[in-house]
């Protein structure tokens, strides 16, 4: 898949046409058009072919190689307010001119000056409407909101409503103005929120520093970041001491302090001291990349909501015209009373106020907003299906380590046996450990605290779900649960023991185990009695760890149900069984952050991955990111989803209430053009400043 920015894309309508126009060429195996990032992304091996399709249904509109800069400038060029309004100022003192002075422009031979001018400001006004409207009749694209406008609008010049035709497309002309600078400006918004990304780095290169490109130091190489600045790439800070403000990732205002040893993330801020950083990832693989392209490309996997209304405009728009003709031909012929002039106008009164651009432009705009809202709060939503989702879930299930945990481990006991002393058990247990990245291995590595010579480790096995075995200085050494030493048959007086423990054997003779400490995340029960106010019927704790600490943690947090002891696959049995326990509509969601949590992620209605400590694989394979590793993310962004569909269904209601309303208004004649214009316009306005209320969200 390859994304690329559409120049010259001025309506939904028209980016659902294109969509639905590409998807059928046999080059193209997906392809998605996001009007509100004029955006496209595609699946294909001829992008020439795809773009003369573009020019066949849209010739103006070009394929631009996807440079977030050069697209940004490319959209100022393309709408210039400050010219729009000149020309609408302009137009309008005409106009009015025009109205004031009518009267003697009726008396010139055949009305000459009237139709001279109106027809003038008719043209200036809507030329563009009328071009798209003859363009798209040639290719046999008839039913949109060009071609309801140009029927409109010339029928009211063969009745001779000169004025109301000129001033309908000069009120259109406005009324687009206003849409477009809304949409707009939502867009410059959201791109606001989306501006981390680091311009440069200081490189320090043999004793020197060399300001480059982010995308041109490589791993391993050391970077300076002065105070104020932002932070290049990922990395581990090897010098200095900070406060690193991680708001524009994570959404959270408390700055973190970091010192030598700690992690830091590429597009956070330098607040205080000066850091040097060895860089651990590539620009183009670090936090900030992934986060941009995550949060770019979630609007091209649409809701159904949003698929439905680019459906229903396109079968919206027939049935009106139908409306419209009978409207202006039956009444005529089957009253005798009732003349032609004034059912054509009623017609066309009608096919001015049901143009769909109210629905096909807000509706995409609210979850454009609200994922980009989202993402400033620290919650990356990868699609507007997802944000929809959230609004159904009735069931989630949790990890425990680093989800509901800290997943921050240290030993804080060791029981010897069989004549093993402590020293003994640590310096096996983290030898052993010395490959493993699990939190509880690096605990373990940390309190032996002595370097590991690597040579001496052999036949180095991870056993999934139960632990380590190795060969170290010729002895076979296992270090794991307790399923582990039933494994090997390993014989040991307890099974059950409170709390998380490592159990140690040497040479198939039990040594003794370690106690590990982990305690619950500060927000974590809070946040769980949010989810249950939120209407969450049921929330259960899934973790690999004994009985014992998960009874103790679930009650600790409030947790309905737990299930202890399990590996991966059972986690993934254990969803599908809730999955198929639920009613029709309602979804299950899992939150973790492991790479053992990857295959419960996909298999989940709705998958939240911890991205802080959470796992690579963890969070590609997740449907929903939360940057700051808090559970209290979860609960907001359900009432993200919540106050989006709110908004949908506002503009909903409000666009075909109001429009159902102006059309029998129509009908039965009290509703003139110029009212009809206003309804149209003004709704679709309403629309999409209500929209933009997703916006926000981000505050």
């Amino acid at each position: 898949m390859k994304k690329y920015i559409l120049k010259n894309l001025d309506c939904a309508n028209c980016a659902a046409k294109l969509e639905n126009s590409i998807k059928k060429l046999d080059c193209v195996k997906s392809v998605s058009i996001d009007f509100g990032s004029l955006s496209m992304l595609i699946d294909t091996g001829d992008i020439d072919k795809v773009q003369k399709e573009i020019e066949r249904i849209e010739p103006c509109v070009i394929i631009v190689d996807p440079i977030i800069k050069s697209a940004e400038t490319e959209e100022e060029e393309e709408f210039n307010p400050k010219r729009e309004l000149t020309f609408l100022g302009l137009t309008s003192v005409i106009y009015i001119a025009g109205l004031v002075f009518q009267t003697q422009m009726e008396k010139t031979p055949y009305h000459f000056a009237e139709y001279l001018l109106f027809i003038f400001i008719y043209l200036a006004s809507g030329w563009k409407v009328l071009f798209n409207a003859f363009r798209n009749i040639s290719k046999g694209m008839v039913f949109d909101e060009n071609f309801l406008m140009t029927i409109a609008t010339l029928g009211a010049i063969a009745i001779h409503a000169l004025t109301e035709a000129a001033g309908v497309m000069l009120f259109y002309k406005a009324g687009e103005f206003l849409q477009e600078l809304s949409v707009h400006r939502s867009r410059k918004s959201i791109k606001a929120l989306l501006e981390i990304r680091p311009d440069y780095a200081n490189l320090k290169i043999n004793g020197e520093i060399k300001k480059v490109s982010p995308e041109d130091v490589s791993i391993g190489m050391h970077v300076i970041v002065k105070p104020g600045e932002k932070i290049p790439l990922d990395g581990i800070v090897i010098s200095g001491y900070s406060q690193i403000d991680t708001s524009a990732l994570t959404g959270e205002s408390v700055p973190r302090i970091v010192r030598e040893k700690d992690t830091v993330l590429a597009g956070t801020i330098n607040k205080e001291g000066m850091i040097t950083i060895e860089v651990t990832k590539l620009f183009g693989e670090s936090s900030i990349t992934r986060i941009l392209e995550l949060v770019e490309n979630a609007t091209h996997n649409k809701a159904k909501t949003e698929l439905f209304f680019t459906t229903f405009a396109k079968y919206y728009t027939p049935v009106i015209v139908a409306i419209a003709s009978l409207t202006a031909v039956l009444p005529p012929l089957f009253m005798a009373d009732q003349n032609f002039t004034t059912w054509i106008y009623r017609a066309l009164v009608i096919l001015v106020i049901s143009c769909p651009c109210a629905l096909v432009v807000s509706i995409p705009l609210t979850y454009f907003g609200g994922i980009g809202g989202a993402s400033k709060r620290g919650i990356l939503i990868k699609g507007s299906n997802y944000l929809d989702a959230l609004n159904s879930v009735k069931t989630l299930l949790l990890d425990k380590t680093g989800t509901i945990t800290k997943g921050v481990f240290k030993v804080t006991g060791v029981i010897t046996k069989n004549g093993y002393t402590a020293d003994e058990i640590i310096k096996f247990a983290a030898e052993a450990e010395a490959y493993s990245n699990h939190p509880i291995a690096v605990s373990i590595r940390e309190s032996y605290g002595k370097s590991i010579d690597l040579s001496t480790v052999h036949d180095y096995q991870e056993i999934s779900g139960q632990g380590i075995k190795a060969i170290i200085d010729n002895k076979t050494v296992i270090a794991g649960n307790d399923r582990m030493l039933h494994s090997f048959n390993i014989e040991h007086e307890l099974c059950s023991i409170p709390g998380t423990v490592v159990h140690v054997a040497i040479d198939n003779k039990y040594a003794g185990y370690l106690v590990i400490s982990d305690e619950i995340k500060d927000d974590s029960i809070k946040a769980i009695a949010q989810l249950k106010k939120l209407g969450i019927k049921k929330i259960v704790m899934l973790t690999g760890d004994n009985k014992d600490i998960a009874a103790a943690i679930s009650r600790e947090a409030g947790i309905d149900e737990f299930y202890a002891g399990l590996m991966p696959e059972d986690k993934v049995s254990i969803l599908e069984d809730f999955i198929r326990k639920e009613k029709p509509g309602d979804k299950t969601a899992f939150v973790g952050d492991g790479i053992n949590d990857a295959p419960i992620l996909a298999r989940s209605d709705v998958g939240f991955s911890m991205g802080g400590l959470g796992s690579d694989a963890a969070i590609e394979t997740a449907d929903i990111v939360i940057m700051n590793d808090s559970l209290a993310k979860i609960p907001e962004a359900i009432q993200i989803a919540r106050k989006n569909r709110v908004i949908l269904l506002e503009n909903v209601v409000f666009a075909l209430g109001v429009k159902s309303i102006f059309v029998v208004l129509g009908f039965i004649g009290i509703a003139t053009m110029w009212e009809a214009v206003f309804a149209d316009m003004g709704v679709a306005l309403i629309a999409i400043f209500n929209a933009t209320r997703m916006l926000k969200t981000a505050k």
